[in-house]
């Protein structure tokens, strides 16, 4: 059932700031058993220059994208209570973490694509999500303050030596529960513990803010050592205002675990919502986003690296970046051990 036109445009007049109340009144104007030239997607990837991804694909198949854009939780929320009613085709998030967390929530049914199979590294997939970029969990440290052989691994940001030199975001968010995850993998549950109570013990300040904001700490001296998703600094990096510029001058930036298990690596992925209504064209657009020109969007919009080896993106920053050896622990492996990592943190005050 179509919603009336009369209704939907009352809808839109009272469309504000994007909060949980506008997300339910958009949802309900997205039609949940249209023909297959129509797309509905909850996106939690907030980054403008995706707009070209979506775009490109209806100019290929014809099919046009309804998109709901709202914080992970909210859309998350919103689709377990929708249930079986839901409009919704795909969910786009970051981090394994929350793509395993909608998986729990019985969200995504399995993908059967021999094309994704084929253009998607097994650890980067699972039977129900996909991984389509990536993006490092690396160390910057203050070239003034710190010397580039004190911070070579992860486990080194726990030095005593250290101490109130360190800036990181919460230990809740996503992107730190996926670093955790993976030290879990390979070290084990009690030295990640100790680890996170080293490295509150280092704290220059409470974590707060984003991963620009430690940057842009980092860079003024107010913390010696900070760990950040790549694609901010390379944000930073090809930014044009002098405050970035100047303080990418003062940055270094270390690959950690080179010589072991290798730089965490957290992914942007997709699933197909259970109950889709428009199954065929949620393939077509996952397969979609495998291809060289989307894979290639990912690198050069957003300074990720595309998640199909074959495909050789040519961004100035990543570049300058060098290369790096990434840690290849399954996607599926890294998800299981979330929760584990918030209990972790908890307990060593991390919050």
């Amino acid at each position: 059932m179509h919603t009336p036109h009369s209704t939907r445009r009352t809808m839109l007049k009272k469309l504000g700031a994007l909060t949980s109340l506008a997300i339910a009144a958009i949802g309900a104007s997205l039609p949940a058993h249209a023909d297959d030239k129509v797309l509905n997607i909850y996106s939690a990837r907030h980054y403008q220059t995706d707009e070209s991804l979506y775009s490109n694909f209806t100019k290929q198949t014809g099919i046009r994208i309804n998109r709901i854009d709202g914080k992970e939780d909210e859309l998350m929320e919103r689709l377990r209570n929708e249930g079986a009613n839901s409009p919704a085709d795909i969910l786009i998030t970051v981090d394994a973490s929350r793509l395993e967390l909608a998986d729990r929530m019985g969200l995504f049914r399995k993908i059967n694509s021999p094309v994704l199979n084929s253009r998607i590294p097994a650890n980067l997939r699972t039977d129900t999500w996909v991984s389509f970029s990536t993006r490092a969990r690396v160390i910057v440290f203050n070239k003034r303050m710190i010397k580039r052989d004190q911070v070579q691994t992860y486990d080194d940001l726990a030095n005593p030596k250290l101490k109130g030199m360190v800036c990181v975001r919460a230990g809740n968010h996503p992107y730190n529960l996926s670093l955790g995850a993976a030290m879990i993998a390979h070290e084990g549950e009690a030295k990640t513990e100790a680890w996170a109570r080293g490295l509150v013990a280092n704290f220059a300040r409470e974590p707060k803010g984003g991963d620009i904001d430690q940057l842009r700490s980092v860079g003024a001296g107010e913390c010696g050592v900070a760990i950040s998703n790549s694609y901010y600094l390379a944000r930073l990096m090809r930014s044009t205002q002098p405050e970035d510029r100047k303080t990418v001058e003062s940055l270094g930036l270390v690959w950690p675990n080179q010589q072991t298990w290798g730089t965490h690596i957290n992914v942007s992925g997709a699933g197909i919502i259970k109950s889709a209504p428009h199954a065929d064209a949620a393939i077509k657009f996952m397969e979609y986003l495998a291809s060289d020109a989307a894979q290639v969007y990912f690198a050069d919009g957003n300074n990720e690296w595309p998640a199909v080896p074959s495909v050789k993106a040519d961004n100035p920053a990543l570049r300058t970046m060098g290369q790096f050896k990434a840690d290849s622990l399954p996607v599926e492996q890294l998800a299981k051990n979330v929760a584990t990592a918030q209990k972790v943190f908890d307990r060593a005050g991390w919050r």
